[in-house]
C-alpha cells in the first residue's frame, strides 16, 4: 500500500497490509507519486518489482505477483525511468 503522510512517501513492508490491492494500481501509483521502480527479477512465478524512494535510492518495499494487469503495465521494462 502507497501511503503519503507529510508529503512523504511511503510504502507497506508487509504485503499482507495491502489491503487487497491490486498489484498493477500498486506500482502505478508509486510512479504517479514520484517514486522509482525496477524490476528485480522475472521468471514463472511472475515479476518481482523493488518500489524505491524517488531517487533511485534506498528500497522501500517488493511486490511479488504474476497479475496480467502488472505484466502489461510493465512491458518489457526493467525501470520507471526507461
Amino acid at each position: 500500500m502507497v501511503n503519503v503522510h507529510d508529503g512523504r512517501m511511503t510504502a507497506s513492508r508487509h504485503p499482507d497490509d495491502r489491503g487487497g490491492q491490486d498489484p498493477a494500481a500498486v506500482v502505478q501509483r508509486w510512479q504517479e507519486l514520484g517514486g522509482v521502480w525496477q524490476v528485480v527479477s522475472r521468471g514463472p512465478a511472475g515479476v518481482t518489482v523493488s518500489l524505491r524512494r524517488c531517487d533511485g535510492g534506498e528500497e522501500i518495499d517488493r511486490i511479488t505477483s504474476d497479475d496480467p494487469a502488472l505484466l502489461t503495465f510493465l512491458g518489457e521494462r526493467t525501470t520507471s525511468q526507461e
